[in-house]
């Protein structure tokens, strides 16, 4: 079993997404470690990428913020090694950036330099929102080589056939959007959830339910409808983005990251409480 597996398979897990870079180098870093310090499982860290066509308005701006800091690939893999957590960290990014990374030897296939140049900075696997199922192969096969899993983002409106070929091309875990859209906390996230995991039972893959989770009780209730983790975004890119409005003393926003972490995780954990009585009474 993959670390990454691993760490989203007990039921309750706690995923939490930050941009690398916003809104500099060196905050970034603290916020970071505060969601480990709070309780994460794994981490999914946000390559910044000039087109983000998956994300928000929040991350929109985060990726904004990171960028404008000078934000690199090549940054982005000194930031993991500079990391000080103990967890599974998995790149969020668009295909395009592990495409052009690096030098090709005499016969190597992209995205291979991105995918190495990942396992050795400590990544344990990838999140490319904009990879087809169909196309999939090298990145899949790259991931093989190097020990990485690759997430496939699993919507309400996935058909059949394409489900499979998701899964078929997916480990770790499976990402199910908890509605359509893009990234955000501006609707119930457990209004179709029960619906998706339904269809993913018979799928031996863990399933993080992510889009609109920004509370311990919405983290509770979609884990008792049946998920395995939650995966949570905008929430913690708002306070972020509001201590660098106010210019506030990064401990103090890294302070209020580490609690909403917490919140999370324990709201994640009573989800799964409720979850296995249910379960057990069946």
């Amino acid at each position: 079993m993959s670390r990454l597996r691993d760490a989203v398979d007990g039921g309750s897990a706690f995923v939490p997404y930050l941009a690398v870079g916003d809104p500099s180098y060196d905050e970034s870093l603290r916020y970071v470690e505060s969601l480990a310090a709070g309780g994460a499982d794994a981490i999914e860290l946000g390559l910044p990428f000039s087109e983000p066509i998956a994300e928000g308005p929040t991350i929109q701006e985060a990726i904004v913020r990171a960028l404008d800091a000078g934000m690199t690939p090549e940054r982005f893999f000194e930031f993991v090694e500079d990391l000080d957590v103990d967890v599974p960290l998995v790149c969020m990014t668009y295909y395009n950036l592990l495409y052009q990374y690096g030098e090709l030897d005499d016969g190597e296939q992209r995205p291979r330099p991105f995918v190495e140049r990942a396992a050795e900075a400590g990544l344990s696997g990838f999140v490319v929102p904009d990879l087809p199922a169909e196309e999939a192969a090298p990145l899949r096969a790259a991931c093989d080589e190097f020990d990485m899993d690759l997430v496939s983002i699993v919507a309400p409106t996935t058909e059949d056939e394409r489900l499979e070929r998701l899964v078929d091309v997916s480990s770790g875990y499976l990402y199910v959007q908890a509605r359509l859209g893009v990234t955000g906390t501006d609707v119930e996230a457990a209004d179709r959830t029960a619906e998706s995991l339904d269809r993913l039972a018979a799928y031996d893959v863990p399933k993080a339910v992510g889009f609109g989770i920004d509370s311990g009780e919405k983290a509770a209730d979609v884990i008792e409808a049946g998920a395995d983790g939650i995966i949570v975004g905008s929430a913690l890119v708002d306070i972020v983005a509001e201590g660098h409005e106010q210019d506030r003393d990064t401990e103090a926003v890294a302070d209020d990251i580490r609690s909403l972490a917490s919140e999370l995780k324990s709201g994640a954990r009573r989800g799964h409480e409720r979850r296995v009585p249910r379960a057990e009474g069946q």
